[in-house]
């Protein structure tokens, strides 16, 4: 691996929601300076964090309408049927829905599963339950996409956590989004779920590792045909 290579892992870009708040560790960090040698060592450890948080790496996106990929990095928490919010308009029938549990450690940009035009967005005020219980998807605050993809509407669902406090979502209605586009992030811990269309066959399990932008959570038609793939 070239010194380049090795450069670009390991110091990734860093997105611009978190330039305010790597600017507010940095400031304390030097107040703690002017206290206790032993307090600026623990702000510089938090700020580093902080920076490492934020952080917005290159992700290798499979191009195929049959996959869908995973929105975020972090832990299968859940597969198995579920309602989706009433707020989505997607009725009271059962789909497939996969979560994806974010801790303090993962990236939390958030990415989309699927291409297609944004038709709803919706924002639902609620609780800070712990991301990972199941009734967290329905008492938390929660902000919903519903993306009218190739094969039918997915919607994916930005849930707050014990830790968030704060969902971003920087998409439209009506705009067209591509598969493994950046569309928003939840800050510190929480969850993203997917809501499948009819015929989607989930290719993940409770407790694997995904990766967003990258892993394919589930697919339309069983097909091994090898996708292509691009670089966001």
């Amino acid at each position: 691996m070239s010194l380049t290579d090795t450069i670009r892992k390991t110091f990734v870009p860093i997105h611009r929601e978190g330039y305010p708040f790597i600017a507010a560790f940095a400031v304390a960090t030097l107040v703690l300076w002017l206290i206790s040698d032993y307090l600026f060592f623990a702000g510089l450890i938090l700020t580093a964090w902080c920076v490492y948080f934020y952080r917005d790496p290159q992700r290798v996106t499979p191009v195929d309408d049959r996959l869908i990929i995973s929105p975020a990095d972090g832990v299968v928490s859940s597969v198995g049927p579920a309602v989706p919010p009433q707020e989505l308009g997607l009725g009271d029938g059962e789909r497939t829905r996969i979560s994806v549990f974010m801790n303090v450690f993962s990236c939390h940009v958030n990415r989309a599963p699927t291409r297609g035009r944004i038709t709803t967005i919706q924002h639902r005020a609620g609780k800070f339950l712990n991301a990972e219980m199941d009734k967290a998807s329905s008492e938390n605050e929660r902000n919903g996409l519903v993306i009218d993809s190739p094969h039918g509407p997915v919607a994916v669902v930005q849930i707050a956590g014990l830790v968030a406090r704060r969902i971003v979502c920087w998409a439209e209605p009506n705009e067209n989004i591509g598969t493994g586009e950046r569309f928003g992030l939840i800050r510190f811990g929480s969850r993203v779920d997917v809501y499948l269309p009819e015929g989607a066959r989930p290719r993940v399990a409770v407790g694997q590792t995904a990766v967003g932008g990258e892993t394919i959570i589930a697919d339309l038609d069983g097909s091994p045909t090898l996708p292509l793939y691009r670089i966001s």
